[in-house]
C-alpha cells in the first residue's frame, strides 16, 4: 500500500456553507467508504496556513487516492491536492549509496 497525503481547502461555492464540518466529514467518511473501500485512513489534523485540513490515509495506488480527491471535491465545498508520500528511511538509503562523499 501507497501512503498518500490530501490538503484539503474549504471553498465558497454556489452551496450555502456546511452548519457542521462534523455531518460533511462523516458524509465523506462513508463515501470513501463505499467509494474507495481499499483505503485506509491513518490520520486527520486541522491545520493552519492556505489549506483546512491535512489528511494521510493508505491506498493500493493512484487510481484509488484520485478517487478520494474526487469524493470530497465532489462535495461541492473543498478544494484537495493530493501528495505521494514515503517513509525516509529508503530515502536516506538512497541517498548514501549515491553520495560519493559518504563514509
Amino acid at each position: 500500500m501507497a501512503t498518500f497525503i490530501m490538503l484539503t481547502r474549504l471553498i465558497q461555492g454556489t452551496k450555502a456553507p456546511p452548519k457542521s464540518t462534523d455531518k460533511v466529514r462523516q458524509h465523506l467518511a462513508e463515501q470513501i467508504g463505499q467509494n474507495c473501500p481499499d483505503v485506509e485512513w491513518r490520520s486527520s489534523f486541522a491545520v493552519l496556513g492556505p489549506y483546512d485540513f491535512l489528511d494521510i490515509f493508505t491506498a493500493p495506488g493512484i487510481d484509488a487516492a484520485m478517487r478520494v480527491a474526487t469524493t470530497v471535491r465532489a462535495s461541492g465545498y473543498a478544494h484537495t491536492e493530493i501528495w505521494g508520500a514515503s517513509e525516509l528511511h529508503p530515502i536516506d538509503a538512497a541517498v548514501r549509496t549515491s553520495d560519493p562523499l559518504a563514509e
